[in-house]
């Protein structure tokens, strides 16, 4: 029976991302005014297949193993990161936030020798991403997928600048986030185990990560720079009106708390529960809320945690065949179609593995984690966020694999030669 539940959940986990593929398709059937286009619809949202395709799991758990045996199984699953992920999206998508960040980004760009609109293109690909180090990826990624939503996703821009800008925005926040061990959820699945710290990360994997940033950050504006020039130079979102300067320093410290305690869901909940007051309180300087985003991020990121608790029994023989040289580019890989902290977590649980080993396998985990969006816990978020400005309100994954490349050779390279 187990066996045959291994190759079940292993089926399941390929249509969900065969699945994924095949959003655009689910949309044009909405679209024709197909029968029971409500559903075609619903199953076009890709934030809702892998919550689709656990249920479905779940279910044939259900019936194999009877009610204690799902029940059991699904309990026995940590869901903090996806509730994380939810809180913090929401906190860091006010505008009080978004008017902050924009304001820095700003600042920042006049000090650059570039126009304005190449200047604040290149900071929101570089800046923001590494800020994820402090901040968190996903809080990172809302930030730079919002600011840039507003400025550079227009109906002005090109399909293949929000393409290339997408897939070095994932590759980049990524990346990004190995500075501390706290922030990138594939380093914190083994910093504690293999007493690895921020000194250690900086001197191993930090200046690394910022060189790539700036190299791919540079790359797309230089490349772009012709069409950034031509595009209106409106103020990014944020500017309606601005926050009263307590009800932003209230907003950022919600966020440095709901950061801090990431790990323990009945406090940054808590936290988060007293902001939703805060924000009633005072929507008119708080913006619209992105609850719907958030809340559709969570259900990817816990329909993936459903799915991939199934997995171990091919990924971790995978994983750990391989030899220090070949898991770099085997995790880069394995990273495009799982979770990339669930391929960290699996080798933090095996004893003796050597010191290039475990390099080897971080670095490639976080430099394939922009290929797809399952591949890192962020990318749903910005997928939530910038679909709409994309044809049909879909992201193509091909399209983004293919944007995703080159800024995934970079890294590849910075990682595996500096």
């Amino acid at each position: 029976m187990q066996t045959f539940l291994h190759f079940a959940a292993a089926a399941l986990f390929a249509a969900a991302l065969i699945h994924t593929f095949a959003t655009k398709y689910f949309e044009g059937l909405a679209r024709r005014g197909a029968a029971h286009a409500g559903l075609w619809h619903l199953m076009a949202e890709v934030e809702v297949v892998f919550g689709f395709w656990a249920a479905v799991l779940m279910l044939t758990l259900f019936v194999f193993t009877g009610r204690d045996g799902a029940v059991t199984y699904l309990e026995s699953r940590n869901f903090t990161e996806p509730m994380f992920v939810f809180a913090v999206m929401v906190v860091a998508g006010t505008r009080p936030v978004l008017q902050t960040a924009t304001a820095c980004v700003r600042a920042a760009a006049r000090t650059l020798p570039l126009r304005a609109n190449a200047a604040n293109y290149f900071l929101m690909l570089a800046l923001v991403p590494l800020l994820g180090s402090f901040i968190t990826g996903p809080a990172a990624m809302t930030l730079a997928a919002l600011a840039l939503r507003d400025r550079f996703f227009t109906g002005e821009a090109g399909l293949g600048l929000k393409y290339a800008t997408l897939g070095t925005l994932f590759v980049n926040v990524s990346i990004g986030g190995v500075l501390t061990t706290y922030a990138s959820p594939p380093v914190l699945m083994v910093a504690g185990t293999w007493g690895w710290d921020t000194g250690f990360m900086l001197a191993n994997f930090g200046w690394k990560a910022v060189l790539a940033v700036l190299v791919n950050a540079l790359a797309a504006t230089l490349v772009f720079r012709k069409e950034l020039a031509r595009l209106p130079e409106a103020e990014a979102a944020g500017d309606d009106e601005a926050a009263p300067v307590p009800l932003i320093a209230a907003n950022l410290l919600f966020l440095v708390l709901v950061v801090v305690f990431g790990h323990f869901p009945t406090v940054f909940m808590g936290l988060f529960l007293i902001f939703l007051g805060v924000a009633h309180a005072y929507e008119r300087h708080m913006g619209q809320l992105i609850l719907r985003e958030g809340l559709l991020v969570a259900c990817f990121l816990a329909g993936l945690v459903v799915l991939g608790g199934w997995q171990e029994w091919w990924l971790r023989p995978v994983l750990l065949g391989m030899s220090s040289d070949a898991v770099y580019f085997g995790a880069t890989a394995l990273t495009s179609v799982t979770d990339n902290a669930a391929l960290t977590y699996l080798a933090s649980l095996v004893e003796g593995l050597g010191p290039d080993f475990k390099y080897s396998l971080v670095a490639g985990a976080v430099t394939g984690g922009g290929l797809t969006i399952v591949a890192n816990a962020p990318n749903p978020a910005g997928i939530a966020i910038l679909r709409a400005r994309f044809e049909d309100g879909a992201v193509n994954p091909l399209y983004l694999l293919a944007a995703a490349i080159l800024p995934t050779l970079v890294a590849l390279a910075a990682f595996r030669l500096l």
